[in-house]
């Protein structure tokens, strides 16, 4: 009895240290997602939100793991945006959509990436089909995988 309260109180702190299981997510999945076209007022045009399909909701809040390639697009390196693709063939430059990149937010300050360095990020995911200028994807409190 005695060694079994030992080694519970040896594996308790351990257990406390231990992050939560993450849901490795894949590009495929969340690039699959339909449009609504809207008009909206602020820009005087319309623009395209995004109708997520049951799996990629399901994923709402989840801890997820995704990988892909950093973007840096802030001086302050708070958050950077990842793709599924490098910089040269990610979706500001035409040969993907929109649902092939997200906001990856820090937990811990900030960060320093270089363009196209390959990483994977482990966050809470945040799905955003309201914010014209936002991505339709957040990784919020993230953490690099190593």
């Amino acid at each position: 009895m005695n060694k079994c309260l030992l080694s519970l109180f040896l594996i308790l702190p351990y257990l406390a240290l231990a992050q939560p299981p993450a849901k490795k997510v894949s590009w495929d999945v969340l690039e699959n997602i339909q449009f609504d076209k809207k008009f909206v007022k602020e820009y005087d045009s319309y623009a395209m939100f995004p109708k997520f399909t049951p799996a990629v909701k399901n994923l709402e809040g989840q801890i997820v793991e995704i990988e892909g390639f950093t973007i840096p697009l802030e001086l302050s390196t708070k958050w950077v945006a990842l793709s599924v693709n490098p910089n040269s063939s990610c979706f500001f430059c035409g040969a993907a959509g929109p649902a092939s990149v997200m906001t990856v937010r820090f937990k811990n300050g900030k960060k320093q990436y270089e363009v196209d360095d390959y990483k994977r990020f482990r966050g809470k995911l945040k799905l955003n089909s309201k914010d014209i200028n936002e991505f339709y994807y957040i990784l919020e409190d993230a953490v690099e995988v190593r």
